[in-house]
């Protein structure tokens, strides 16, 4: 296979225009590429495992929309539920029964969830279900991890990974030091540091929020007995458990990490999968928490757009298809084909990768051995990356354009797709100064 170049001449052109009329020519700050050294392709359309960009070239994609494509982009059973809802209109502002049905779908697959709120984001969900977590205990004080990100809220930009880290931003300006003054930041993994800060601070602690397999740092698995730890000690000093599962539910397994842990969290958050790639996002846990919630309760919260009943009816149908359709068996085979075929193409050619998946999630690292934090992950080669980056997409393959993101299989990727994919990979490798 040679090397190919292909024309991006049509999106370059539209990113320049961007560039004028919106913040960085993007709505969302990691598409700007600026960690691969490179221009943002603009998307045409997306379809199965495949995207094409506006210059007509076709890419076998690994972003999925960060997430939440997991049967494949505009699978044609979730087109035609949607399509069906929005001939009855796209907004009401008011209660309608597919909220009942997808709450209900959620329950049924995830049991620590009794009562459910919708919002429009993963950002709403940790924003609030944090505020709640705070309402319900009488405490200001949350804990979150080094590289995990849960959403742009103030309290939350610290030590985040995921597009902060990419673009290397020290949190961010414009966030007062009275906003993240209660907000505690530990290393993950470090279990000798978690029960320090309970056996110290434990009882000034209202929510302990987490990704259980951390997304936004690339793939950081949790250590055996780590996650259990936090259950332990968030039970005996009254905290409350949040497992932020935006990324993770429904795609590292069907019950998400959770399920795979058997480990019941306080409060879940939720999005990406849970919407099948429309603006939604949840959070849930145990219905005296819950209830805490306006008007049921004191702790407000609203949305103009939640509950979205086009959002709604493409979640549940994305929710019903995982259910009945499609076995998390058969993506976790195939994930797993993905990386150990990339990690076995980049030894033949003497460049030390890492690599880990779980079901539809994978992640890879340019580092010899797995990091077990967002530390040790931030020493991998970020230069091979760019150029690995690079070398696939001029090969035809999309992939998410910052060291510090997971990546995404759908059940749309077949052995073509895999085998095209290992294909360019083993070629890049040969020859990544190229790029």
């Amino acid at each position: 296979m040679s090397r190919k170049t292909l024309s991006f001449t049509r999106s370059q052109q539209l990113f320049q225009e961007a560039c004028q009329i919106i913040p960085g020519g993007v709505n969302s700050p990691v598409r700007a590429f600026k960690q691969v050294d490179a221009h943002p392709l603009f998307i045409k359309k997306a379809e199965g495992a495949y995207v094409w960009d506006v210059d007509g070239n076709r890419f076998v994609d690994y972003v999925g929309s960060w997430g939440p494509a997991i049967l494949g982009h505009a699978h044609p059973e979730v087109v035609q539920a949607v399509g069906e809802s929005l001939s009855h209109g796209f907004s009401f502002g008011a209660p309608c029964e597919q909220e009942i049905t997808l709450t209900r779908k959620v329950q049924e697959i995830l049991p620590s969830i009794e009562m459910l709120r919708l919002v429009s984001s993963g950002t709403e969900a940790c924003m609030s279900a944090l505020r709640v977590a705070r309402g319900y205990t009488g405490r200001e004080k949350i804990v979150k991890f080094t590289g995990c990100y849960h959403g742009h809220a103030d309290m939350l930009l610290v030590k985040a990974g995921s597009g902060v880290a990419t673009l290397g931003i020290p949190g961010s300006p414009g966030v007062p030091q009275g906003s993240t003054k209660d907000t505690i930041t530990l290393a993950f993994n470090d279990s000798e540091a978690l029960k320090a800060l309970f056996v110290q601070q434990g009882r000034d602690i209202a929510g302990l929020i987490v990704e259980p397999i951390v997304g936004n740092g690339n793939f950081i698995r949790p250590k055996d007995g780590y996650l259990e730890l936090m259950r332990e000690l968030c039970t005996e000093y009254g905290t409350v458990l949040i497992f932020d599962e935006v990324m993770t539910g429904f795609r590292v397994g069907l019950k998400g990490v959770q399920g795979l842990k058997g480990i019941k969290p306080d409060m879940t958050t939720l999005g990406k999968v849970i919407g099948g790639g429309m603006p939604i996002g949840a959070y849930g846990g145990k219905a005296e928490i819950m209830n805490k919630v306006a008007p049921a309760g004191p702790v407000y919260q609203a949305g103009t757009l939640s509950g979205n009943p086009v959002a709604v009816t493409c979640g549940i149908k994305t929710l019903d298809l995982l259910q009945n359709k499609y076995a998390f068996t058969d993506l976790s085979r195939r994930t797993r084909e993905l990386v150990l075929g990339l990690k076995e193409r980049a030894a033949r050619h003497g460049v030390a990768l890492s690599v880990d998946s779980e079901g539809g999630m994978f992640g890879f690292m340019f580092c010899s051995e797995l990091p077990t934090s967002f530390e040790a992950a931030a020493q991998a080669n970020i230069d091979q990356f760019k150029r690995f980056f690079r070398g696939m997409l001029h090969h035809g393959v999309y992939l998410a354009p910052s060291a510090f993101e997971a990546g995404f299989v759908s059940f749309a990727h077949g052995d073509k797709e895999i085998a095209a994919t290992l294909e360019a990979a083993d070629h890049v490798f040969a020859n990544l100064s190229q790029y």
